[in-house]
């Protein structure tokens, strides 16, 4: 139902796939840059790279419920 939704968005799977790796491109990122600020921000700045390391599983999660709906309607 939700993956019908999206996929007449104009959501393909594809597209979720791809943010799925690139959101754990930008988490690498952010934790790299987390252990180049100071010891007072470090916390929030690892914190922020851990809660973006939560959103591939989710991203690609939903690219395959895409892929399903895409396959069926194929």
């Amino acid at each position: 139902m939700v993956g019908q939704w999206l996929h007449r968005a104009g959501l393909r799977s594809t597209y979720l796939h791809v943010m799925s790796i690139g959101s754990i491109a930008l988490c690498l990122g952010l934790w790299i840059r987390a252990k180049t600020v100071g010891q007072d921000e470090r916390g929030n700045a690892e914190r922020r790279a851990l809660f973006v390391g939560l959103w591939p599983p989710m991203f690609w999660l939903i690219g395959d419920t895409l892929r399903e709906v895409e396959n069926r309607d194929a």
